[in-house]
C-alpha cells in the first residue's frame, strides 16, 4: 500500500467552488464626429441674422441603469449676443428636452433614460447671433454630455 504524501489534494466523485460575481454600473456615451462648424453668415434685411444649424452628427447610448438623464455642457460661455443650443433625438422610452441653449451651467437634454443600448441618435446644433453681436472671430466650444442620475 502507498502512503500518501502531506498537502496532497483528495479527489472525488464531485467539487465545488465559489464564484463571486458583479455587473456594474455602465454608462457610455459616444458621438459619430468629433467637430461640427456653425457660421452665421446671412440675413433678410430688416430681420436678425438667420441662424446656422447642423444635424449631421449622432450619438450611441448605452446604460444598464435606471432613471438616467443627458445633461450639456460647454467649457466657457458664448460671446455676448451669441447663443449655442443643442437638441438631442430621445432614445426609446425615454424624452428630449427640446433644443436647449449651452452654458457653463449644465442643462438636461435627454430624460427619463433606462436600460438600454441605442446607436444614431440625432444631435442638433444652432447658432444664433444677434445684429448687436457684431463680428464674432471664428472660436472653439467644448461640449460635454453626459449621462447622470435623473
Amino acid at each position: 500500500m502507498r502512503s500518501r504524501g502531506a498537502g496532497a489534494a483528495f479527489a472525488g466523485p464531485t467539487a465545488e467552488q465559489t464564484v463571486t460575481y458583479e455587473v456594474a454600473a455602465i454608462n457610455e456615451l459616444a458621438v459619430s464626429a468629433p467637430t461640427v462648424s456653425l457660421i452665421v453668415n446671412s440675413v433678410t434685411a430688416g430681420l436678425a441674422p438667420n441662424v446656422a444649424t447642423d444635424s449631421s452628427t449622432s450619438y450611441a447610448i448605452t446604460t444598464n441603469e435606471t432613471n438616467r438623464k443627458i445633461t450639456g455642457v460647454i467649457n466657457s460661455n458664448m460671446p455676448s449676443g451669441a447663443t449655442l443650443s443643442i437638441t438631442l433625438a430621445a432614445p426609446s422610452a425615454a424624452f428630449s428636452m427640446g433644443k436647449q441653449a449651452l452654458s457653463t451651467s449644465p442643462v438636461d437634454l435627454v430624460g427619463d433614460i433606462s436600460t438600454l443600448n441605442e446607436t444614431g441618435k440625432t444631435i442638433s446644433y444652432e447658432l444664433g447671433a444677434t445684429s448687436a453681436a457684431g463680428i464674432v472671430p471664428s472660436a472653439t466650444k467644448t461640449v460635454t454630455l453626459t449621462i447622470t442620475a435623473g
